[in-house]
């Protein structure tokens, strides 16, 4: 007695359920360090794909060693054919890196695997300053402002007032203007 309900409910469901074949295109790539040791780790790196024509980005972390696999973004289209001009770009990651800009970015392109891509240069970093001349332009840069601290006197806290520094900034205004 069960069994044709259940049949007749199974039935229901796939009549009125979307089935649709999705192909869907993989990019499979890896960041690679200049002056890193053998040891060292490399999860954690975000990796940037942008395609043209294409709204969505996709974003991949790192594994251990540095590779990284993301579907290529997509507009959902029926049928949709791979995204033709995509770049992936190193973003950063938990700590700082250094790179320049060659190295950050890196054109999509197929590979010998159905459905799959890769990267046509590594996307590399370094862990320190570059000792290049070229590349080393990530010397600190020296503060042009003065410092933002507010003046606060202390007010008791009886007062029930918030601090002073709400109220008294050091702020001079230009002199001339009503």
């Amino acid at each position: 007695m069960a069994l044709p309900k259940l049949i007749t409910a199974l039935l229901f469901v796939l009549a009125f359920s979307k089935i649709e074949i999705s192909t869907c295109y993989v990019v499979k790539g890896k960041a690679a360090c200049h002056d890193c040791s053998h040891n060292d780790v490399f999860s954690g790196i975000k990796v940037l794909v942008k395609c043209d024509r294409v709204k969505k980005l996709a974003t991949a972390i790192t594994e251990d060693d540095g590779s990284f696999e993301v579907e290529l973004p997509s507009d959902r289209t029926p049928k949709s054919s791979p995204p033709l001009n995509c770049h992936a770009k190193l973003l950063g990651g938990p700590t700082q890196l250094y790179a320049s800009k060659k190295n950050t970015v890196s054109k999509i392109i197929t590979t010998h695997e159905p459905n799959t891509y890769t990267i046509s240069t590594p996307l590399s970093f370094s862990k320190s300053c570059p000792s290049t001349i070229e590349d080393a332009k990530c010397k600190p840069i020296k503060n042009k402002f003065g410092s933002s601290k507010t003046i606060d006197l202390p007010l008791p806290p009886e007062w029930g007032i918030a601090p002073s520094s709400y109220y008294i900034n050091p702020f001079f205004p230009i002199i001339g203007i009503p």
